[in-house]
Protein backbone atom coordinates (compact mmCIF):
# COMPACT_ATOMS: atom_id res chain seq x y z
CA UNK A 1 0.00 0.00 0.00
CA UNK A 2 1.04 3.58 -0.92
CA UNK A 3 0.13 6.46 1.20
CA UNK A 4 0.89 9.65 -0.38
CA UNK A 5 0.07 13.46 1.37
CA UNK A 6 -0.35 16.69 -0.80
CA UNK A 7 -0.96 20.07 0.76
CA UNK A 8 -3.74 21.93 -1.15
CA UNK A 9 -4.66 25.46 0.91
CA UNK A 10 -5.56 24.12 4.55
CA UNK A 11 -6.72 20.94 2.95
CA UNK A 12 -4.74 17.53 3.29
CA UNK A 13 -5.44 15.13 0.43
CA UNK A 14 -4.36 11.68 1.72
CA UNK A 15 -4.25 9.00 -1.47
CA UNK A 16 -4.18 5.59 -1.28
CA UNK A 17 -3.40 2.74 -3.73
CA UNK A 18 -3.18 -0.75 -3.73
CA UNK A 19 -4.41 -3.02 -0.62
CA UNK A 20 -5.83 -1.47 2.79
CA UNK A 21 -5.77 -4.54 4.71
CA UNK A 22 -4.69 -6.32 8.10
CA UNK A 23 -0.85 -5.90 7.20
CA UNK A 24 -1.26 -2.28 5.71
CA UNK A 25 -3.87 -0.55 7.96
CA UNK A 26 -1.18 -0.41 10.93
CA UNK A 27 0.96 1.97 9.04
CA UNK A 28 -1.81 4.11 7.62
CA UNK A 29 -3.58 4.46 10.96
CA UNK A 30 -0.35 5.65 12.19
CA UNK A 31 -0.05 8.43 9.42
CA UNK A 32 -3.93 9.23 9.55
CA UNK A 33 -3.54 9.58 13.46
CA UNK A 34 -0.34 11.84 12.94
CA UNK A 35 -1.29 14.20 10.49
CA UNK A 36 -4.73 14.70 13.03
CA UNK A 37 -2.47 15.25 16.35
CA UNK A 38 -0.60 17.85 13.98
CA UNK A 39 -3.98 20.59 13.56
CA UNK A 40 -4.80 18.97 10.50
CA UNK A 41 -8.87 18.57 10.59
CA UNK A 42 -9.40 18.64 6.86
CA UNK A 43 -8.62 15.93 5.17
CA UNK A 44 -9.87 14.17 2.04
CA UNK A 45 -8.90 10.20 1.58
CA UNK A 46 -9.11 9.77 -2.41
CA UNK A 47 -9.39 6.14 -2.98
CA UNK A 48 -8.78 5.97 -6.66
CA UNK A 49 -5.58 3.48 -6.81
CA UNK A 50 -7.00 1.69 -3.50
CA UNK A 51 -7.58 -2.08 -5.27
CA UNK A 52 -9.08 -3.07 -2.06
CA UNK A 53 -10.28 -2.39 1.90
CA UNK A 54 -10.51 -4.95 4.56
CA UNK A 55 -12.45 -4.58 7.58
CA UNK A 56 -8.97 -3.59 9.38
CA UNK A 57 -9.15 -0.65 6.91
CA UNK A 58 -12.44 0.54 7.58
CA UNK A 59 -11.51 0.38 11.36
CA UNK A 60 -8.52 3.24 10.93
CA UNK A 61 -11.31 5.66 9.10
CA UNK A 62 -13.71 5.00 12.07
CA UNK A 63 -10.83 6.03 15.05
CA UNK A 64 -9.61 9.02 12.20
CA UNK A 65 -12.97 10.27 12.40
CA UNK A 66 -13.73 9.86 15.60
CA UNK A 67 -10.52 11.94 16.75
CA UNK A 68 -11.09 14.38 13.75
CA UNK A 69 -14.53 15.71 15.18
CA UNK A 70 -13.35 15.77 18.55
CA UNK A 71 -11.50 18.79 16.93
CA UNK A 72 -13.58 19.77 14.69
CA UNK A 73 -13.02 18.68 11.40
CA UNK A 74 -13.97 16.90 9.01
CA UNK A 75 -12.82 13.29 7.06
CA UNK A 76 -13.73 13.19 3.15
CA UNK A 77 -13.50 10.39 0.71
CA UNK A 78 -13.56 10.66 -3.20
CA UNK A 79 -12.96 9.09 -5.98
CA UNK A 80 -14.06 5.01 -5.14
CA UNK A 81 -13.88 3.06 -7.38
CA UNK A 82 -17.07 0.58 -7.48
CA UNK A 83 -15.56 -2.20 -5.51
CA UNK A 84 -14.60 -0.13 -2.53
CA UNK A 85 -17.41 1.84 -3.03
CA UNK A 86 -19.82 -1.80 -2.48
CA UNK A 87 -17.24 -2.66 1.27
CA UNK A 88 -18.25 1.03 2.04
CA UNK A 89 -21.70 0.82 1.21
CA UNK A 90 -22.33 -2.79 2.77
CA UNK A 91 -21.00 -1.52 5.65
CA UNK A 92 -23.40 1.31 6.28
CA UNK A 93 -20.50 4.19 5.73
CA UNK A 94 -21.91 5.72 3.45
CA UNK A 95 -24.08 7.40 6.63
CA UNK A 96 -21.51 8.32 8.28
CA UNK A 97 -18.70 9.64 5.84
CA UNK A 98 -19.45 12.42 2.74
CA UNK A 99 -18.91 11.08 -0.82
CA UNK A 100 -17.53 12.59 -3.37
CA UNK A 101 -16.83 11.82 -7.66
CA UNK A 102 -13.35 13.77 -7.21
CA UNK A 103 -10.90 15.76 -5.30
CA UNK A 104 -12.02 18.90 -6.87
CA UNK A 105 -15.81 18.92 -5.65
CA UNK A 106 -14.63 17.02 -1.99
CA UNK A 107 -12.34 20.43 -1.76
CA UNK A 108 -15.49 22.37 -2.03
CA UNK A 109 -17.18 23.84 0.89
CA UNK A 110 -13.95 23.06 3.18
CA UNK A 111 -13.98 26.57 4.35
Amino acid sequence: MEFEIQNLDHVKIISLSGDLNANTAGEAETKLIQLIMGGNRKLIVDLEQLNYISSAGLRIFLAANKLVKKMDGEIRFCSLNRTVLEVFDISGFNMIFKFYPDQASAIQGFH
